[in-house]
């Protein structure tokens, strides 16, 4: 993002590939500036455990010879964004990210974020309330609660499975806001227990899931890891396509998975497959196993099996083609289907939104049932086509 100042750069740590991308980008950028403005570096890369990174051009030598050009900008997690009057001028946006849940403790085999964003621990419920309700006042429409771990919200640790307090939340936030749209981000799947899969039977909590899963294979899993397995997902999952919405609005599901994690052989693979295809996930993002060669390292990095680039490419494409799939067929079963949306953008006459359960909207492919066509507003409409 460029300004009078410069440029800002949000940048990502999660694969060899992204750290890569940001390197390049911040040279290109940087021979565009003027001599008085400057690089402002901010998100995973120019930080350890939420502290400015003072060994970054250690790590990060290629950037060395431009220091006086960067400048990185720390985070500060526990100083919540609370003073600030919301006004119906400031709302720029139709919805506002609410941060519930900081950092994680469980150190999963392949993670580098979590290096970066230190220990695990949550707002007070009191202060998320009081987001929302700032929010609602100065018109807002639909909140987005999220963090690295959210459903670990309001316990001691992220490693703490078994006593999930998610739902306590969402139920005090229901009972204390009228917002009309609540919306979950990704959410980890060790943490969901029946009360937060009754919660999601609410109208205005958003019918759609979003599961940091990786793989269906116990033993990909367990050398991850993750604090679950197939037994516990399957279990999930069967009672997700049961759940009855009350607004009768049919659930979306989605999933991140790694592909060819060390030691997947192909019957791991074929067992992560066939439980997408049973369950019918209708979005995926599918990653090939970085293991993070470059400048810093994820404990799998040094496990042994690691799986040729040519193959992880061949089995990504063969899980994402399946994912296409589905995410088709469960589009054309929605077409005729009377849903509400909260409109994003209107220039002239195009317009863009998506709907409760994740259907992205355009001006070809609908009617309105009800409603006028303006931005902030919520609205009845219809699908009558779809094309990729």
């Amino acid at each position: 993002m460029k300004n009078k100042n410069g440029v800002f750069i949000a940048s990502c740590v999660v694969t060899d590939k992204a750290k890569k991308k940001w390197i390049k980008f911040v040279k290109q950028s940087i021979l565009g500036l003027k001599e008085e403005e400057k690089i402002f570096i901010s998100g995973c890369w120019a930080f350890k455990k939420w502290e400015k990174d003072e060994q970054f051009f250690e790590t990060y030598s290629e950037l060395r010879e431009w220091k006086d050009k960067i400048i990185l900008l720390g985070e500060s997690p526990k100083v919540e964004n609370q003073g600030k009057k919301e006004t119906k001028k400031t709302l720029a946006l139709t919805k506002k990210f609410i941060v519930i849940q900081w950092g994680c403790d469980s150190f999963c085999t392949f993670c580098l974020t979590v290096q970066k964003r230190g220990v695990h621990f949550s707002r007070e419920k009191e202060s998320i309330l009081k987001d929302i309700l700032d929010f609602e006042k100065a018109w807002g429409k639909e909140v987005v609660l999220t963090g690295i771990n959210l459903c670990a919200w309001g316990l001691a640790s992220t490693n703490d499975i078994w006593n999930s307090k998610f739902a306590e939340l969402l139920e005090y936030l229901l009972e204390n806001t009228s917002i009309p749209r609540i919306r979950i981000s990704s959410l980890w799947p060790e943490f969901i227990d029946e009360k937060t899969l009754e919660i999601f039977s609410k109208t205005r909590i958003y019918p759609h899931f979003h599961f940091s899963l990786q793989s269906s294979s116990d033993a990909v899993l367990k050398s991850m890891a993750r604090h679950y397995n197939k037994n516990h997902i399957e279990n999930i999952f069967e009672k997700l396509n049961k759940i009855k919405r009350e607004d009768g609005v049919k659930i979306s599901i989605w999933a991140d998975i790694i592909v060819w994690f060390p030691w997947e052989t192909e019957e791991d693979f074929e067992e992560t497959y066939n439980f997408i295809k049973k369950y019918a996930i209708n979005k995926l993002h599918s990653f090939p196993f970085s293991a993070h060669t470059f400048w810093e390292t994820v404990p799998a990095s040094f496990f042994a099996n690691q799986i040729s680039e040519k193959i992880k490419k061949e089995r990504q494409a063969k899980i994402l083609d399946l994912g296409e799939k589905i995410r088709n067929d469960f589009i054309q079963s929605q077409k005729g289907k009377e849903l509400k949306v909260l409109i994003e953008k209107v220039s002239g006459n195009t317009f863009s939104w998506w709907s409760e359960n994740y259907i992205e909207i355009n001006e070809k492919n609908f009617i309105i049932k009800s409603g006028e066509l303006k931005k902030n507003n919520i609205i009845n409409w219809t699908l009558i086509s779809w094309k990729k």
